[in-house]
């Protein structure tokens, strides 16, 4: 049985989301995404997706929790920090900061699943999911209603007092919860990200063309082959990237997180050009072995590495 009362049950929620190492938590309301539908279809049937046909899937689902989860009245949200204190030497090939520890994934669905089960306790059972970049689910949309930021022109959730080097996680459930308020847009007339962008991926009206992105093209397209006019603008990115957000200047504010378990291996920081371009797979094994690279698998980190080389060679 649910006990009744919002204002306690979600400060209890933040309380222990805290606890578990979020950096921060918001509630929104679960109801339809009005907002979003109509650019959710508008990005779609501009390709903009470019082969990732899954994006296409359970369209009704990504815009509506109660699909999701039946009866829900919340949507709890929590940021997950991973700004690293070390990064990789300058001159070399480089791996997005998310992955350069072990699978958020598996870690962050964990603390969810902890922080679910200590709502049991407290308030009592209820119809509930978990989620982490996992389901058919607008997060950064979530994130906003729930006030943890709101959405830049590179089409990252930015918070306020640390920037947009964060996890974003999820909790649907059929419990009513004291919403928050979502908060206004400090981009300003800031175009940093827009100039930044090598393959002018960010779009002027707020969102990316998915299908021109370095991260699309070097962790979701598993074609053999790059295509050429594209790789010489990657900035020697092998595996996502991270100008978009290196260049915005509300990640001055960011802080390095406390998470061990995204600790890189020193390799990964101080691996030479050379180094990453003679990788074996028995080292890409033990490098990566619980990191979302593997993603990627072997074969495509040498490809896009082989793309970048090659490109270097002949430009």
């Amino acid at each position: 049985m649910i006990k009744n009362s919002t204002e306690r049950n979600t400060r209890f929620i933040k309380q222990k989301a805290y606890e578990l190492g979020f950096s921060f938590c918001g509630v929104a309301k679960a109801e339809f995404l009005e907002e979003e539908a109509p650019r959710l279809e508008k990005w779609l049937s501009n390709n903009m997706h470019g082969k990732m046909q899954y994006m296409e899937n359970h369209f009704e689902k990504r815009l509506d929790p109660t699909k999701l989860v039946e009866g829900s009245k919340s949507v709890i949200s929590l940021l997950y920090n991973y700004f690293p204190e070390k990064e990789q030497q300058d001159n070399t090939y480089k791996i997005s900061k998310y992955a350069y520890g072990q699978d958020y994934h598996f870690i962050i669905k964990d603390k969810l699943k902890t922080l679910l089960q200590l709502i049991f306790n407290e308030i009592g059972e209820a119809n509930a999911r978990v989620f982490t970049d996992s389901a058919p689910i607008l997060e950064r949309a979530w994130a906003k209603k729930s006030g943890l930021g709101w959405i830049g022109k590179n089409t990252m959730l930015i918070n306020k007092k640390q920037g947009s080097f964060f996890f974003l996680a999820e909790i649907i459930l059929d419990v009513e919860l004291q919403y928050d308020a979502p908060i206004k847009d400090y981009c300003g007339s800031c175009t940093a990200c827009i100039d930044a962008c090598p393959t002018n991926a960010i779009l002027p009206n707020n969102s990316i063309d998915g299908s021109k992105c370095i991260s699309y093209f070097t962790i979701e397209l598993k074609d053999e082959l790059l295509p050429n006019e594209h790789t010489k603008n990657f900035n020697e990115w092998i595996f996502g990237c991270d100008i978009c957000q290196d260049v915005c200047p509300w990640n001055r504010f960011s802080t390095p997180h406390q998470e061990p378990l995204f600790a890189p291996d020193n390799r990964l920081l101080n691996y030479s050009k050379k180094e990453w371009e003679e990788i074996t797979e028995e080292v890409f094994q033990e490098i990566f072995r619980k990191s979302a690279v593997k993603r990627t698998k072997f074969s495509g980190l040498k490809r896009n590495i082989g793309a970048i080389s090659k490109t270097n060679f002949n430009p």
